[in-house]
């Protein structure tokens, strides 16, 4: 049995696509700082029960509680994307400060604080975080590998369209594997054909194939985090990071792939509820000229509340969305009646309407009704799925890393 510390939990995509037979969730945390109601939480709590879960902010729990995390084998999470850098400071005995609320260096103190560090991490964020930030391209990407080496751990990342591989949205991730170097698959990395096992015998390779890439590029991350930070890609340019690559012993060997992948595609008509759908997803007629507007091209002259003119365009959208195609990418602002430009909209038999929560899961491959819950908007329970995974990437993933272990 693999045990698992869920991070960053939600609604818990991560357990859902993992938890079988040979994983198991023992401890998990979920905090929405930016709302009184923990929403997430309280659905994550209805799945999956109140025993071993924490609603408390992980940095509070990390400074003052740290004991009460179990040890582990593979801790899991969605971290959001922030500012990584590290700068020295006289108040830490290590000269190391992260910037105070970045979530990161949560992750990075229960590893450097666990004896017996997990063997094995799991961890999802947004592709941009490969070019981040504008000023300083792979900087913080680059921060991070860093410090997970300096805990002895090596990286092996791909970024991931779920819909490329015959899921119903369209929703691009980077997902990264981290091996302890007590581990065997470590080993087995450190002996290997780099290339080679981006492209055949890795376990990104292995549950989301690629065609063969004709070059790989690779170069050093050196010296400690103040260092990375303030030289790092600091003349500027392109991310040296591409949508593949593998991070051991300070050594980065990356390459731009494309997905190989021939099997049958889910489309946005196949995720379509069957049922009678409330009147309240159907957009009213005086509105829709709003939402043409919206997602229609536009070239125009603004101007800002202090009276600043300048010109704005944009390109159209597909409208009403396509039901021949994976869904675009589901944003936490999905919910709601009011016209976006970025809310999904479909032409039924009966009408112009908006998604509805059970065909946002399943665009997500949750079960239908996972965050329907007394006391929860279908607001909120969009909000959730925007802010989720995609269940059948992760759950590849698992079984992959499985094989290998």
């Amino acid at each position: 049995m693999i045990k698992v510390v869920e991070l960053f939990a939600g609604v818990g995509g991560f357990r859902l696509g993992l938890e079988k037979k040979h994983y198991k969730v023992i401890w998990s945390n979920q905090w929405e700082p930016s709302t009184k109601m923990q929403h997430a939480s309280m659905v994550y709590e209805a799945r999956f029960g109140k025993k071993n879960h924490s609603n408390e902010d992980i940095n509070d729990l990390v400074a003052n509680n740290i004991d009460s995390i179990p040890n582990h084998d593979m801790l899991v999470g969605g971290f959001p994307c922030q500012d990584y850098s590290v700068a020295t400071t006289l108040h830490n005995s290590k000269g190391l400060k992260g910037k105070k609320g970045v979530l990161w260096w949560a992750i990075h103190r229960i590893l450097e604080y666990k004896t017996n560090k997990p063997k094995y991490l799991f961890l999802e964020n947004v592709d941009r975080l490969l070019k981040s930030p504008a000023s300083q391209r792979g900087r913080d990407f680059a921060v991070m590998l860093q410090s997970l080496n300096d805990l002895g751990y090596a990286v092996e990342w791909r970024v991931i369209n779920a819909a490329e591989y015959g899921m119903p949205q369209r929703r691009r991730r980077v997902f990264f594997l981290g091996y302890h170097k007590s581990t065997e698959i470590y080993k087995e990395l450190s002996d290997s054909n780099k290339k080679k096992w981006i492209e055949k015998t890795g376990i990104f390779a292995n549950a989301f194939p690629i065609h063969p890439c004709d070059e790989i590029n690779n170069f050093r991350i050196s010296g400690d985090l103040v260092k990375v930070t303030k030289i790092f890609n600091n003349k500027g340019g392109q991310s040296p990071f591409k949508n593949a690559g593998l991070f051991i012993k300070g050594k980065v060997y990356t390459s731009k792939n494309q997905a190989n992948y021939n099997g049958p595609l889910t489309f946005l008509k196949d995720v379509l509820f069957k049922g009678k759908v409330s009147s309240d997803f159907y957009l009213d007629k005086i509105d829709e000229s709003k939402w043409e507007y919206l997602k229609g091209a536009k070239k125009e002259q603004r101007k800002t509340k202090t009276g600043f003119v300048y010109n704005y365009s944009e390109g159209s959208m597909i409208y009403p969305d396509s039901l021949d195609k994976p869904s675009r990418t589901i944003i936490t602002g999905e919910g709601g009646k009011s016209a976006s430009r970025f809310k999904h909209v479909i032409r039924t038999k009966n009408g112009l309407r908006r998604l509805i929560p059970v065909e946002l899961e399943r665009l997500n491959m949750f079960p239908d009704n996972h965050t329907k819950l007394a006391g929860i908007s279908d607001s909120k329970r969009a909000f959730f799925i925007g802010n989720a995974l995609v269940v059948g990437v992760v759950k590849k993933i698992g079984l992959e890393l499985l094989k290998k272990i």
